[in-house]
Order: structure tokens, then C-alpha cells, then sequence
């Protein structure tokens, strides 16, 4: 069987759904099956598969090909320039990662909404780019074979927002990084939050309540990493600034894979103030490495991470201070929130995830057939 895939999440930084496709590639070259052969489309150039980076970088296979569809990776090469090398490709099955797939796509097609923030909270987006995102979002759910979405929560919003009936739709959760896994390292007073930054995940309230926790906490500090996509513009570097914390923060766009794994390990805390997600995947690597986890309290969040987690209001500054205080001056709090950590996540792999996925994408195949 022929698997086409779009990969353009896979170049540049990656983000959210980059990760999450590359973990299911991952997992697909790990396979001994080795059944299908795989067609990435990506807008990049490249001679050899390898240098679109891991996991191509270190997992040999035949199986997977790297095709360039001209373009800069818009919406007009989604539209445009990948359901021609597609359509000449004759894939038997197409799979969109990130939202949206090729309407004019006569191949039939799997795609993964990871969430409709765009439809439940409109006010979140520029009118120009919610437009968009609905629009799409939209016609590649009602032209799709069938529908991936990442928790019970996502599914209910689907059927919610949209005219999908539920038996097209398939929940696929995500899995977890098994290199985070806890080890001894030696903890900092360090919290962290890692994630896009949207206004949704409410950063003014933790940069606010960080600044309450610097007066209780001896040489606590606090790292933000995530690229600001907000909208209307938040500016953090004048919040911490407006409460003279400058020398106890830290902001990174973006960091590498083995720098990120590294704060997990250093952090003893970590803070996910999100309203709205489709699943949420930092909090729960937060937890795999042992590092307690502090989040909104939204029905997401209760699905996902259960009582591994402290949850708070997240607009409230002395809520949200109060927890991360308590985490990093409780041992035995810490300690009992790792442990409740450890059931929860044996039900999240990305082995699991892979392979459910690829049984959709067969079955989709097998329809067409």
C-alpha cells in the first residue's frame, strides 16, 4: 500500500503537530512489518530523507520517500501544489497531520484535528486566519474518509461545532517521550511552561503569580519556552519587566530536543495555564520526567492528566502562586503526585498510537479498493 503523508510540520522548528507526526514516523520505520511504502511531501528540497532530521536521521528504511511539492507550505501549496505530486503518485491513502487536507484530493484521505479552538473561541484568531481555519477545517472534515482526533473532549467539540457524525470520527490519543523518563538528576527551585504561546494558556497569570513566588522561594526561577503566536499581542518582556523579575526569568522561543529534555530533568515544577486544548502533550512529558504538573482546570485536562495533576483556576494570580509555592517546598506533595503519576501514564504510547493510526489509514485504503 501506498501512504502519502503531508510532512511540511516536520521542517523548521517544530511545534505541536511536528512532534506528534514525528513521533508516529518513528514508530512506522521501527515497524518489522515494513508492508507500506510511505510518500512525505514536504516544500523543502532536499537530497536525501535524512536532512528533514530525526527520526530519518537514525533509523534506516527503505520504505519512507521524500518528495518536494514546490511551494512555501501555505495554504496555496496545500491546495495547489500537493494534490498534483500526489494525484501522479498514485498514493492508495493520504494522511493530514495538522487540520486540513487538499480538497481537490480525488485520493481518498485521514485527517487529525487536534482541536477547533478556531470554532469555540473565534475571539482567540485574527478574522482573516479564524476564517481560514474554519473554512478548511470544515470541508476536509465532510470530504474525509475519516476523522483523527486526540481525546474524548476534542471528539464531543467535533460533533459539537460541526455536522460530522460520530461514528467518522476515531480517538487516537498521543503518546509519551519514553527518553524523558525520570531519572535522579538533582532538582532546581526551576518552573517551566513549554508550549506555543497563545492567549488561551494564560501566561500573564503565571509571569504575575511568579512574581509572588520569587518573595517565598529561595533562587526560584522561572523559563518560558514557546514561540508567541498571541493575538491581541501580549508582550511578556514588559509583564516581567512591570514586576521587576527580570533576573528570575527566562524566555526562549525555541529550544532544541536534548534542551528541552534537560529542563524537564533540572525543573521541579511545571505550569500549564491553558482554557482550551484538544489534549495538551507538555504537561503530561512534564510528568514523565517526574516533574509535578500545575494546570487549568478544563475538561480536557481532567480526561487526560486525572489526579497526577494540581488544578487551578487559571486566571487566578494567588491560586496559581499558592500551588507552585506548595510544589516547590513540599517534598512529600511532589513525591505523592509523582505516584500518581505512573498509572495514568502506561495508557498514553506512541507505539499504540502508530499503529491505530496505520490500521485506519489500511482501512481507508482498503474502501477505495
Amino acid at each position: 500500500m501506498r501512504i502519502g503523508i503531508d510532512g511540511r510540520e516536520l521542517i523548521n522548528q517544530r511545534t505541536g503537530v511536528g512532534r506528534y507526526l514525528s513521533a508516529l514516523c518513528t514508530e512506522w520505520l521501527k515497524s518489522s512489518k515494513q508492508l507500506h511504502e510511505f510518500f512525505l511531501y514536504t516544500p523543502r528540497s532536499v537530497h536525501n530523507i535524512a536532512e528533514l532530521g530525526s527520526p530519518f536521521d537514525n533509523i534506516p528504511s527503505q520504505v519512507f520517500t521524500h518528495r518536494t511539492a514546490e511551494g512555501t507550505g501555505n495554504s496555496w501549496w496545500e491546495q495547489v501544489a500537493l494534490p498534483r505530486i500526489v494525484t501522479a503518485d498514485n498514493v492508495d491513502v493520504f494522511f493530514a497531520p495538522s487540520y486540513s487536507a487538499p480538497l481537490r484530493l480525488r485520493t481518498p484521505y485521514v485527517v487529525t484535528m487536534h482541536d477547533i479552538s478556531f470554532s469555540a473561541h473565534p475571539e482567540w484568531f485574527k478574522w482573516r486566519e479564524g476564517l481560514r481555519r474554519r473554512w478548511l477545517a470544515d470541508w476536509s472534515m465532510k470530504q474525509a474518509s475519516s476523522i483523527i482526533t486526540v481525546s474524548n473532549f476534542s471528539k464531543t467539540e467535533i460533533m459539537r461545532w460541526f455536522d460530522i457524525s460520530e461514528d467518522r470520527i476515531h480517538v487516537i490519543p498521543h503518546g509519551i517521550d519514553t527518553e524523558l523518563k525520570k531519572d535522579s538528576s538533582e532538582r532546581e527551585n526551576l518552573i517551566l511552561y513549554v508550549g506555543s504561546i497563545f492567549n488561551r494558556r494564560n501566561l500573564p497569570t503565571l509571569i504575575h503569580a511568579f512574581s509572588k513566588v520569587v518573595s517565598a522561594v529561595k533562587k526560584a526561577r522561572l523559563t518560558i519556552v514557546g514561540a508567541n503566536r498571541t493575538y491581541p499581542r501580549q508582550d511578556l518582556h514588559a509583564m516581567i519587566a512591570q514586576h521587576n523579575i527580570q533576573q528570575h526569568v527566562q524566555l526562549e522561543t525555541y529550544v532544541s530536543d536534548n534542551a528541552l529534555r534537560t529542563l524537564y530533568k533540572r525543573a521541579k515544577v511545571f505550569v500549564f495555564l491553558s482554557e482550551y486544548e484538544g489534549f495538551g502533550l507538555p504537561p503530561l512529558e512534564a510528568l514523565t520526567a517526574g516533574v509535578p504538573t500545575i494546570v487549568g482546570d478544563n475538561s480536557v485536562a481532567r480526561e487526560i492528566y486525572g489526579n497526577a495533576s494540581l488544578f487551578v483556576q487559571p486566571h487566578d494570580v494567588n491560586a496559581v502562586a499558592t500551588a507552585m509555592i506548595n510544589l516547590l517546598t513540599d517534598d512529600p506533595l511532589r513525591q505523592r503526585q509523582t505516584l500518581n503519576a505512573a498509572p495514568i501514564l502506561e495508557s498514553f504510547n506512541w507505539a499504540t498510537a502508530a499503529a491505530n493510526t496505520l490500521e485506519l489509514l489500511e482501512h481507508t485504503a482498503q474502501i477505495k479498493q
